[in-house]
């Protein structure tokens, strides 16, 4: 309850004193681009493996003869907007940029930057982390679309490509019984997953206490408590959202 408590008041701190909209257009800018061209080729490659992936396990576990083809393509879009596009992301999302997040502001932190800044009159809080959080979920839901971009052509070069199924018949399913709510939701979601990962990561590491090797401390805790909050966000939310 304690941390839970201190994580809240560091959410608080956020709009209090702030800087100037200049100040954090630059910042934002140079968060978007460190955390969307950062993280954009591992997302496109393992987001087209998982498609890949999914099609063939989705095929191989086709075994009456009275299923059409295309509700593979069904079932692989369905798992891939609902599900491995916006959750498994985040937790390569919290792995890559949670990480890196916790890593510079606790470096920051043991070599007494933010003490500086914060004798110089300026709220550490917000100038260091709110950038990163709006950054965050700027670029975390365009990850997401490329992730489900990326997942569905990996989906149809596996099955095209193996003869597993045909390419009319994949893009068919594809279309077939579309639900657009589906990506209303995984957009929902991957805008919550981004604010808890920036802001976890980014609480574990401004907190930092001790030497170097606090730093890999917080860094890993700031990953697995991001990936346990993504998980029960991930839950939640398709209770409320989903559920009948």
């Amino acid at each position: 309850m304690k941390e839970i408590g201190k994580y809240f008041i560091f959410l608080g701190n956020l709009f209090i004193n702030r800087e100037t909209f200049k100040t954090y257009y630059k910042l934002i800018l140079d968060e978007c681009l460190s955390i969307g061209l950062g993280s954009l080729f591992l997302v496109a490659l393992v987001s087209t493996f998982m498609g890949a992936v999914t099609t063939v396990q989705t095929a191989y576990n086709m075994v009456s003869d009275f299923i059409p083809n295309y509700v593979i393509s069904q079932v692989v879009r369905e798992m891939i907007v609902l599900e491995l596009a916006p959750t498994i992301i985040a937790v390569i999302y919290a792995g890559k940029v949670g990480s890196s997040m916790a890593g510079g502001l606790g470096t920051m932190r043991i070599t007494e930057q933010i003490d500086a800044l914060e004798v110089m009159g300026i709220n550490s809080i917000s100038y260091l982390v709110l950038p990163k959080i709006v950054a965050s979920i700027l670029m975390y839901p365009l990850l997401v679309i490329i992730a489900g971009v990326c997942g569905m052509l990996g989906g149809y070069l596996a099955g095209t490509l193996t003869g597993i199924i045909t390419p009319n018949d994949y893009v068919y399913g594809l279309r077939s019984s579309y639900n657009e709510f589906t990506v209303i939701f995984a957009l929902i979601k991957s805008v919550v997953f981004a604010f808890l990962v920036a802001s976890i990561s980014s609480y574990r590491g401004y907190y930092t206490q001790g030497g170097a090797l606090e730093v890999g401390v917080s860094t890993t805790q700031a990953v697995t408590t991001s990936v346990i909050a993504v998980l029960i966000a991930d839950y939640l939310l398709a209770q409320l959202l989903l559920a009948k």
